[in-house]
């Protein structure tokens, strides 16, 4: 399982980990800006860089780089994500983290019918079983369901961005680290969590036409409205720990890195929009 586990964190579950913050919004009105996925940093003391607002997981049909973000890319010579997406110990850490504290268990915070319902559509998403993810945290295994809502084959603006890097021969940087994103979850209350599971499974209905409802605004690039449209989706506290205070904290960050050489930097598109985003 273990295995299994691991390639799986590598290869989905980061980079759909906070695909949910794309339905975040903030509780104050949204600086209204350009309608635009793309834009330009430029200053003093600044290269002329690049933010790119991804959406983490979503189909590949619906999966598009327009030539502006090729162009963008290819004029900048390091590649900085949420998180370092080539990072060999990225495995490693994910599974020292996805535990809960406190021997706290799922089937301790979850009804018996709902722990059936998540054994079945576990198994179906990715062959694990409930009793395999007792003891993880109830955000992370929510990411396991997360590609049952795409239909067709799954394609992540990450990790395309990754084998564009790797292709180029440019470094590859995160804004956090993989205990800096599981961390949250333990300030987040894990019985909140077990709900926001079990909302998800009981209505994966709402949960297809959010997300559907929320790839068309991408493509659009209607940041603006992406925001507005999930304002009531999150708790004021994980609004605050998802998007706020990682928001907060990259911004200085950005600043270093495109005072070294020209970047491109790619964050979830729910980071863009509001008067705390990051734009």
């Amino acid at each position: 399982m273990h295995i299994f586990l691991i390639d799986w964190a590598r290869r989905v579950l980061f980079p759909a980990l906070f695909a949910a913050v794309l339905f975040i919004a903030n509780e104050v009105q949204a600086q209204k800006l350009d309608n635009t996925l793309l834009w330009k940093i430029e200053g003093d003391s600044i290269e002329t860089s690049y933010l790119f607002g991804t959406f983490h997981l979503l189909p590949q049909e619906d999966f598009e780089l327009k030539d502006k973000v090729k162009l963008a890319f290819r004029e900048s010579e390091q590649v900085v994500m949420e998180l370092d997406m080539d990072d060999t110990n990225m495995q490693v850490e994910m599974m020292k983290n996805i535990q809960m504290k406190d021997g706290q268990t799922l089937d301790q915070l979850l009804e018996e019918e709902d722990i059936s319902l998540l054994d079945d559509q576990l198994q179906k998403a990715v062959g694990l079983t409930a009793v395999q993810v007792n003891t993880f945290k109830p955000f992370m295994v929510e990411t396991f369901l997360l590609p049952t809502f795409i239909e067709g084959t799954p394609a992540s603006y990450e990790m395309t961005f990754v084998q564009m890097a790797v292709s180029r021969t440019i470094p590859i940087e995160g804004l956090e680290m993989v205990a800096d994103q599981t961390q949250i979850f333990d300030e987040i209350p894990y019985k909140d969590q077990a709900e926001d599971l079990v909302d998800i499974l009981r209505n994966r209905q709402n949960m297809e036409t959010m997300f559907s409802q929320m790839i068309k605004l991408y493509k659009k690039e209607d940041i603006n409205q992406l925001y507005e449209e999930s304002i009531d989706y999150f708790s004021e506290l994980e609004v605050d720990l998802l998007l706020h205070k990682r928001n907060a904290n990259w911004i200085d960050k950005i600043g270093d890195f495109a005072s070294e050489k020209p970047t491109f930097f790619a964050v979830g598109a729910g980071h863009l929009g509001g008067k705390q985003g990051v734009v």
